[in-house]
């Protein structure tokens, strides 16, 4: 079996260069070196020791992902680009969990990361409440926030990177508002999080300039679980019938994310109704299945693959120095136009 020496007798360098490869610290190495170690590496199917690293430098090379529920689309489609600029830009592995915005099982991922030597996690939670997240910072776990565009707490230790809720909430209604819509809803699922109030927040915004205060309203799902993330889709359709009893019936919806839009799309065309014809529907996230609903659905998509680079890297360079300062990014959504919006058919009319 081939050892580190080897792989650098192999390729002419050092053993601390190999190390270098070995460990994502590419920075420190010129294009021709890396180069010759990779080959190296290659040629003699050399596989690290991980259990000797993590004795050695008292951690292993990965990255804790906690998310509420990979049931829903918007955070596999995350967790691909987290993985891929954590393995690609710096040779760390992903663990991935799934946590239901549970405070207390979110502690207990923190316990088990710090057990298994991981040094840095991201957590997909946007509660109120993040005491834990800085429980975990004081016991030497750097954590990474995402999806609470809302500043955090004075003196929080946590990184925080998000897209600009607010102003996903105020584009999607002003996209409605642009096409003749006066009547409007904002569909959500049960359950409180920092995001989703800050969408609710931007839509009004934009619903109370218009002058719409008055026929413009929050309409919230019951939902199994508390925040509903695994029963979105679910949730929209039930949601359909609710909206069509309605009097009046709005003619333009937002919903807080794309699953909900895509169940809701389905419901409508069940209970008679055609978007966008009768009904247009706006969603939130920028899912790539988005694409290929019929009618596509019109969305405000979140830059996730600048999101991820950046997470990734304020959860490894924090983890590696960790007296840097922690940083709040706000990232811009942009709406993305398919064919689930129109002006309303009494406009149409005319």
């Amino acid at each position: 079996m081939a050892t580190i020496h080897d792989v650098a007798a192999l390729a002419g360098v050092s053993v601390s260069s190999v190390s270098n490869v070995l460990n994502g610290r590419t920075e420190k190495l010129g294009a021709q070196t890396f180069a010759r170690v990779q080959a190296a590496i290659g040629e003699l199917n050399y596989r690290p020791n991980r259990a000797a690293r993590q004795l050695k430098t008292g951690h292993t090379p990965m990255l804790g992902l906690l998310v509420p529920s990979t049931a829903n689309p918007m955070y596999g489609q995350l967790a691909l680009k987290i993985e891929a600029v954590a393995q690609e830009r710096y040779g760390y592995r992903l663990l991935l969990a799934n946590t239901h915005r549970d405070k207390q099982h979110e502690a207990r991922m923190f316990e088990d990361l710090l057990s298994f030597g991981v040094q840095a996690v991201i957590v997909v939670s946007s509660l109120n409440d993040e005491r834990h997240l800085e429980d975990a910072v004081s016991r030497g776990l750097t954590v990474v926030s995402y999806d609470r565009s809302t500043a955090p707490a004075e003196g929080s230790q946590v990184d925080h990177v998000s897209p600009d809720n607010f102003k996903a909430g105020y584009i999607a209604a002003d996209h409605l508002i642009a096409h003749g819509h006066t009547r409007l809803a904002f569909l959500v699922p049960g359950g409180k999080t920092v995001s989703r109030a800050d969408k609710i927040a931007g839509f009004i915004e934009r619903t109370t300039l218009a002058g719409l205060q008055g026929s413009s309203e929050v309409v919230q799902g019951q939902v199994m679980e508390t925040f509903g993330d695994s029963e979105l889709a679910d949730l929209g359709f039930a949601m359909a019938s609710q909206i069509k009893a309605m009097r009046p019936m709005p003619t333009g919806i937002v919903t807080v994310n794309d699953m909900l839009a895509i169940g809701l799309m389905s419901g409508l065309h069940q209970a008679g109704l055609r978007v966008p014809e009768d009904v247009s529907v706006v969603g939130m996230d920028g899912l790539s299945i988005a694409a290929f609903t019929n009618p596509g659905l019109t969305s405000v998509s979140m830059p996730l693959t600048e999101m991820a680079d950046a997470m990734v890297q304020r959860a490894v360079d924090r983890s590696r120095e960790p007296g840097q300062l922690p940083v709040n990014f706000i990232f811009e959504p942009v709406l993305v136009e398919r064919q689930s919006v129109a002006r309303p058919v009494n406009l149409q009319r005319d």
